[in-house]
C-alpha cells in the first residue's frame, strides 16, 4: 500500500501526535517498523518505477515525473514485479495511481497486470479521469470520494482472488496537493485537510485488512505500508511533515527520501521489531522474489537487495556497509555509506539572499538554501543539523570517490525521458506565489530603510 507525498512524521508511531492512525500502527505492532526505510527518489514518477523495477531510474531514462501532456512512459523492455510474479502464476491488480506514462502501451495492462483500478497521473493534472481496465469510466472524479472508492476496488479485487496467489499493488491519491476527504472524515483531525486525508488512508489500511481476514487468507499475505517520498513542505501545511528530519519533497536530504514503512507477514516477520538498518525501496523486487520462492530475472541488473533476513530477524544481509545514491532530476545530490551521508553543492533556482529566509521559513516555503558540500553522520545526526565536513576530510574523499565508482560502473544510460512537454503545475504556481512574497517582503524592507533613513538625515538636520 502506497500513499503520495506522506511524510516521515505524518503516522502516530513516527512520532505525529496530531494524527490517529492506529490501522497502519497495528502492521508494525504485527511485524516490523523501519526507521531508515528511503524511497529511491524525491518525487513521484521515478519513485514508483524504481519500486516496479528494482533499478534506479536513471538506467530507464526517468530522471522526473510525466505529465499529462507527456508522451512517453516507463519502457516496455523494463520487467515489473507484476510481469515476474504473473509469469509464476499470480493474479495481479493495480488500484490507484499509476504515474508512468497513460498512453496506452505504458499502462498497467502492458506492463504486468491483469486488472487495474485507477488513475493515470497524479490529482493536480487535468484531465483526471477513473479508469478500469482500459476504459474510462469516469472523466470527473469526486475525490472527496476517491480514497473510498479505491478501497472499495482492492477489496473487491482480494475478494474474488482468494483462492488464487495474488499480488495487489495500491496507490493512493492522497495526502498530494490538492487535498480531499470524504464528508465522514472532514474535520475529524488536528492537522486539517492534511490529517483528514491520512486518517482515511488509514481507515482504508484497516479494510482492506478486513478484507484479508473475512477471506481468511491474512496470515498467508505479506503486507507493506510506505510512501512514494517525503512530505511536500513547499505547500506549507497542506504539505505534511518530515519530523525531526531536514527537507522534503523535492530534495536529497532525509526529509525528501526517507519514508515511514512498516511490514507485517504473519507467522513469518516476528510481531513487534523496529528495524533500525538502512533499506530502500529497490529491495521489494528482490525480496517479493524470495517469499514468493522465484529465481531473481535474468538480463536485468538489479539494484535493491533481497532484505528478508532484516524482515524475519534472521539477521542483517548486508555485509559490507549500505551504499544508497540519492538521486533528484537524475543527479546524484547526496551518496551514503553505511553511517555516513555525502550531500553535493546545491544551488537553489531562486537567488533568495540569507537575509530573507526568516522571513520566509525555509523549511516549510522555500526548501532548503544553495549550500556547498555537507557531511553528515546519520547514526549521530539524522536531521542533518552538523556539517562535519572540516572535521573528517578523509569521509568526504571516500565518498567522492564510490560516488565515482557507482557512476562509472553504470555504463551508458538512456537519455531523459521526462519533462519533455510545458506544464504549469502547483509547483510553479508556488513558485510564482513565494516571487510575489519575496517582493512584498523586499519592497517592506526598503520602505523601512527609506523611513529610518529619513529620520537620520532629519534628526541630523536639527541637529545642524
Amino acid at each position: 500500500m502506497f500513499t503520495d507525498d506522506l511524510g516521515y512524521g505524518d503516522i502516530a508511531s513516527y512520532g505525529a501526535a496530531d494524527i490517529k492512525t492506529p490501522s497502519i500502527d497495528q502492521i508494525g505492532e504485527d511485524g516490523v517498523r523501519f526507521t531508515q526505510f528511503y524511497a529511491i527518489s524525491p518525487v513521484c514518477t521515478p519513485s514508483r518505477a524504481g519500486f516496479l523495477t528494482g533499478r534506479y531510474p536513471v538506467r530507464m531514462g526517468i530522471h522526473h515525473v510525466f505529465y499529462a501532456t507527456s508522451v512517453d512512459g516507463m519502457p516496455e523492455s523494463e520487467l515489473t514485479i507484476a510481469e515476474a510474479l504473473r509469469d509464476s502464476g499470480y493474479q495481479t491488480g493495480m488500484v490507484g495511481k499509476w504515474h508512468l506514462g497513460h498512453r496506452d502501451r505504458f499502462m498497467p495492462l502492458n506492463q504486468g497486470f491483469d486488472e487495474f483500478a485507477g488513475m493515470p497521473y497524479s490529482n493536480d493534472m487535468v484531465p483526471y479521469p477513473f479508469i478500469k481496465g482500459t476504459e474510462i469510466v469516469d472523466r470527473n472524479i469526486d475525490q472527496t470520494q476517491l480514497t473510498r472508492r479505491l478501497t472499495e476496488e482492492a477489496t473487491s479485487f482480494i475478494n474474488a482472488n482468494r483462492d488464487n496467489p495474488f499480488f495487489l499493488y495500491v496507490a493512493h491519491a492522497m495526502p498530494h496537493v490538492p487535498l480531499y476527504s470524504s464528508e465522514r472524515f472532514s474535520g475529524v483531525s488536528a492537522r486539517g485537510a492534511y490529517g483528514d486525508a491520512v486518517e482515511e488512508i488509514d481507515w482504508s489500511v484497516g479494510e482492506i485488512r478486513r478484507a484479508l481476514e473475512d477471506n481468511g487468507i491474512l496470515d498467508n499475505t505479506l503486507l507493506v505500508f510506505s510512501s512514494d517520498n517525503g512530505p511536500w513542505r513547499i505547500m506549507g501545511d497542506d504539505g505534511g511533515s518530515a519530523g525531526t528530519l531536514r527537507g522534503g519533497k523535492g530534495t536529497t536530504f532525509e526529509g525528501g527520501m526517507r519514508v515511514p514503512t512498516l511490514v507485517m507477514f504473519p507467522n513469518t516477520i516476528p510481531a513487534n521489531r523496529v528495524v533500525e538498518e538502512p533499506a530502500t525501496m529497490l529491495d521489494w523486487f528482490p525480496t517479493f522474489m524470495h517469499f514468493a520462492g522465484i529465481e531473481k530475472p535474468v538480463g536485468k541488473e538489479l539494484d535493491g537487495d533481497d532484505i528478508h533476513a532484516l524482515l524475519t530477524g534472521e539477521g542483517s544481509q548486508q555485509p559490507a556497509p549500505r551504499e544508497i545514491a540519492y538521486y533528484l532530476k537524475g543527479e546524484i545530490g547526496a551518496y551514503r555509506k553505511g553511517d555516513w551521508k555525502l550531500k553535493l553543492p546545491f544551488s537553489n533556482p531562486l537567488p533568495i539572499p540569507d537575509f530573507l529566509f526568516p522571513v520566509l521559513s525555509p523549511e516549510s516555503v522555500v526548501g532548503i538554501r544553495s549550500h556547498d558540500m555537507l557531511l553528515f553522520n546519520l547514526k549521530d545526526d539524522p536531521s542533518e543539523s552538523r556539517n562535519l565536513i572540516d572535521e573528517h576530510p578523509e569521509k568526504v574523499q571516500e565518498l567522492l570517490q564510490s560516488i565515482a565508482d557507482w557512476e562509472s560502473g553504470l555504463g551508458e544510460l538512456p537519455a531523459n525521458i521526462t519533462e519533455r512537454d510545458f506544464y504549469i503545475s502547483p509547483t510553479v504556481v508556488a513558485w510564482l506565489k513565494l516571487l510575489a512574497k519575496i517582493a512584498a517582503s523586499s519592497l517592506l524592507i526598503l520602505v523601512l530603510l527609506s523611513i529610518l533613513t529619513g529620520f537620520l538625515i532629519g534628526r541630523r538636520r536639527r541637529r545642524d
